[in-house]
C-alpha cells in the first residue's frame, strides 16, 4: 500500500505519538524513518542520559554513604557496565515503539523522505525506492546540535551528545562549552562520575532560560562541588596537541588558556530541514525551523511540522502533545491551541530543577503586579531527613487574581513534583485555592505549600 490518510515522517516523541492517535481516529497511517524508532531523544537524549545520570546519583549517594553510618571502603566503578545500561534502555524502548506501531496497524518505512509534490513522498529505502501519497503529511525531523566553527566534533577530543554518552574511558579533564540544560546535565554527570569539568557560558549566567535566583543557587552549588563555571566567557581557538587539547577562552578583556582531554559542545541546535523537500513545495522556514501556526501547519496545505524541527521549546513532551493536536485539528476535533508558557521543563543536573511559565523577571517586564512566594527546603522536614536539603521553591502569582504566573524549583526530585504546578496552571487555579489544599506530610512537596503560602504572606515554617 502506499496511499494513506495521514503520513509521519520521524519517529520521535512527537512523530510516533502523532501516528497512534492518527491510528486511533481511524486514519491508514504510515509512519516514515531513516535510524531507530524513537528519534534522537528515546536513543540519544531525554532517555539514556537519564540512565547514566543515574549512575551519577548513586556514584554521589555512595560518597555520603558515612553521613547515614556506612562504611563502604574502597569502591570501584565500570564506566562500561554504566554505558551499557544506558544503551540497553535505549534499546528496550526503540524495540516497545516497533511493537506499537504493530499494535496499531501503522504502517512503517525505514528510510529517507523527501517531500516532492502536496501530498507526495518520495522514500529511498535501502534497496529501492517507494513513493506515498497522503493528504495530511506531518514533518517531525527532529534537530541536531549547532555547530561552532573551528571546533567541529571529531569524535575524539571533541565530543556531541552522542560521544559524551559512549565513552570508552572517563576524561580527567573536561570542558563543556555551553551551559544550557544539555551542559550542566553533562557537568554534574561526569563531576559525580571523577571528571575535573570547567563549565563555559558565553552569557553572565548559567541555565540563563531559569530564573535569576535558580541560576545563582545552581552556580553556588556547582562551586561547592568544584565545578569551574566561567561565565560570560567565550571560546576562542582549540589547538589539538596529541591526547589533550588547549582551549584558549576570552572573558572580558582577559585571555585564559585550559589544557583539557576532552571538550563537549552544548552550544543549542538547529532543525533537521535540510533533504526533506521543503523548496520542493516552497515550505516557510525561519532560522533553521519550519514556521507552522498554532495547530503545527506549514503555509502549504496538507503540510505540517511537529516537535524540534517547528522550533522553542525544544522538548520531548512539547513534542508530544503538539503532535496530538495536530492530529485532532486535522479529524475535526474542536482543541485548543498548546499555551507555551504551559510547558514545564526540567534539568536533571544535581540539584535538578524544574520550571513553568513565567519567571519573575519576564513577569515584571511584561507588566504584571505580582506576587512572589518562596520557601527554602532548609526548612523542610523531608529533605532534612533524606540528607538533601539544599534547593528552593519559587512561585509567581497575580497579585490582583491569584492567577499562578510561574513556578520555579531548585532541589531534590523537584522534577517530579513540577506537574503539580502544571496541573494547578491548567485548571486556573489561584493563591487561595491552592493555600486551601493538603499536601502530605513528610514531604518534600510540602515545600510547594508552603511557596504558595509565603506569596500570600502568611508561611507557616519560615
Amino acid at each position: 500500500m502506499t496511499n494513506f490518510d495521514l503520513i509521519v515522517v520521524g519517529s520521535g516523541p512527537g512523530g510516533y505519538v502523532a501516528a497512534i492517535r492518527a491510528a486511533q481516529l481511524g486514519f491508514s497511517t504510515a509512519l516514515v524513518e531513516k535510524a531507530d524508532m524513537g528519534g534522537v531523544c528515546l536513543n540519544w537524549g531525554c532517555i539514556p542520559t537519564k540512565a547514566l545520570l543515574r549512575g551519577a546519583e548513586v556514584a554521589h549517594t555512595l560518597s555520603e554513604a558515612s553521613h547515614f553510618g556506612f562504611n563502604l571502603g574502597n569502591i570501584e566503578f565500570d564506566l562500561g557496565k554504566l554505558v551499557d545500561h544506558s544503551r540497553s534502555v535505549a534499546g528496550k524502548l526503540s524495540q516497545g515503539i516497533d511493537y506499537l506501531m504493530k499494535k496499531n496497524n501503522i504502517t512503517v518505512f525505514k528510510g529517507n523522505a523527501s517531500v516532492v509534490d502536496k501530498g507526495v513522498l518520495q522514500v529511498e529505502l535501502s534497496s529501492n525506492s517507494v513513493t506515498l501519497t497522503a493528504p495530511h503529511i506531518i514533518l517531525a525531523t527532529g534537530a541536531r546540535a549547532r555547530a561552532l566553527p573551528g571546533l567541529e566534533v571529531d569524535g575524539q577530543t571533541v565530543w556531541g551528545v552522542r560521544e559524551a554518552m559512549t565513552p570508552k574511558m572517563l576524561p580527567k579533564r573536561l570542558l563543556i562549552i555551553g551551559a544550557g540544560a544539555i551542559g550542566v546535565e553533562f557537568a554534574s554527570l561526569y563531576n559525580d562520575l571523577g571528571s575535573e569539568v570547567t563549565l563555559v557560558e558565553a552569557v553572565d549566567r548559567i541555565v540563563p532560560a531559569e530564573d535569576a535566583e535558580v541560576s545563582a543557587h545552581l552556580q553556588a552549588q556547582f562551586a561547592k562541588r568544584k565545578i569551574s563555571v566561567l561565565t560570560n566567557t567565550t571560546l576562542q581557538s582549540i589547538d589539538r596537541t596529541g591526547t589533550e587539547a588547549i582551549a584558549t577562552l576570552q572573558q572580558g578583556e582577559e585571555t585564559l588558556t585550559l589544557a583539557v582531554d576532552n571538550i563537549i559542545v552544548a552550544v543549542g541546535i538547529t532543525g533537521n530541514i535540510e533533504n526533506i523537500g521543503l523548496e520542493n513545495v516552497g515550505a516557510q522556514t525561519e532560522r533553521g525551523f519550519i514556521t507552522t501556526d498554532a495547530f503545527s501547519r506549514t503555509n502549504v496545505v496538507g503540510l505540517y511540522a511537529i516537535g524540534d524541527v517547528a522550533g522553542p521549546p525544544w522538548l520531548a513532551h512539547k513534542a508530544s502533545h503538539e503532535g496530538i493536536l495536530c492530529v485532532e485539528k486535522i479529524a475535526g476535533i474542536d482543541v485548543q491551541p498548546l499555551k507555551a508558557e504551559r510547558i514545564p521543563g526540567c534539568t536533571y543536573c544535581r540539584p535538578q530543577i524544574a520550571s513553568v511559565g513565567l519567571s519573575e523577571q519576564k513577569a515584571k517586564q511584561q507588566g504584571l503586579a505580582v506576587s512572589v512566594g518562596k520557601f527554602n527546603l532548609s526548612a523542610n522536614g523531608k529533605a532534612l531527613a533524606i540528607g538533601d536539603s539544599d534547593g528552593f521553591i519559587k512561585t509567581v502569582f497575580d497579585k490582583n487574581t491569584g492567577e499562578l504566573w510561574g513556578a520555579h524549583m531548585i532541589g531534590p526530585e523537584v522534577t517530579e513534583q513540577i506537574q503539580g504546578f502544571g496541573i494547578a496552571q491548567q485548571l486556573e487555579a489561584t493563591a487561595h485555592e491552592l493555600a486551601h489544599t493538603v499536601f502530605a506530610h513528610p514531604s518534600v512537596s510540602e515545600a510547594m505549600h508552603e511557596s504558595v503560602l509565603s506569596s500570600l504572606g502568611i508561611a507557616l515554617h519560615q
